[in-house]
């Protein structure tokens, strides 16, 4: 299987398929049933991806907290208004998991670019500063948009009405998330540009 059918196979197995089939089974069963069968799929990718490469996948392991915490939630109930905040606890819980992976010695977006950049010599990129600038980077931004975005959708919740809430939620969630792809998108071009450089100079 190409690089780019593994990739795809990954979005559809932790991503589409989980959220098509909680929409699917919701009408006939209950919310936390629902989950429960939609979370089945990125744990069993996982388990199988575990056992292949003795070593768990870093998106989907990541998709599968997402699930397991939306379970959580959903578990818990409560009031109106925890409802409508449980996506932004998510959301936030997700950046937190990016910024705490600076403590470690590579940070979580090198193990997510590792998946789906799937170049051989990738891993060998560690070996110079700039890059582990850059991965150190990407992972801040998008830890800081996350929950930036949580914070300003949770302080939304309990200052807008419901209807007012749900109006705007979307276009502030997307306008987030769409910033961070347009600058990630940007920022990668530059820097695979300068890294290359890097190399270039290096074997003169």
């Amino acid at each position: 299987m190409s690089k780019r059918a593994q990739v795809i196979l990954t979005l559809l197995l932790n991503g589409v398929v989980p959220w098509a089939l909680y929409v699917w089974l919701q009408p006939y069963m209950s919310s936390l049933a629902a989950l429960s069968v939609a979370t089945l799929v990125p744990l069993a990718e996982n388990l199988l991806y575990l056992a292949k490469h003795r070593k768990l996948d870093a998106f989907g392991s990541l998709m599968l907290f997402t699930f397991i915490l939306t379970f959580v939630l959903v578990l818990l109930g409560g009031s109106e208004k925890i409802l409508l905040v449980r996506e932004s606890l998510i959301t936030a819980s997700v950046g937190l998991v990016f910024l705490g992976s600076l403590l470690f010695r590579r940070p979580l977006m090198f193990y997510l670019a590792e998946r789906f950049v799937g170049q051989s010599q990738f891993a060998a990129n560690w070996n110079y500063v700039y890059f582990r600038f850059v991965m150190r980077l990407m992972t801040f931004v998008w830890g800081l948009v996350l929950t930036a975005e949580a914070a300003v959708r949770v302080t939304m919740a309990f200052e807008l009405s419901t209807e007012h809430y749900l109006a705007l939620s979307n276009f502030v969630l997307y306008g987030f998330i769409g910033a961070a792809v347009l600058w990630t998108v940007v920022y990668r071009k530059h820097s695979v540009g300068k890294l290359n450089a890097i190399k270039s100079a290096e074997r003169r």
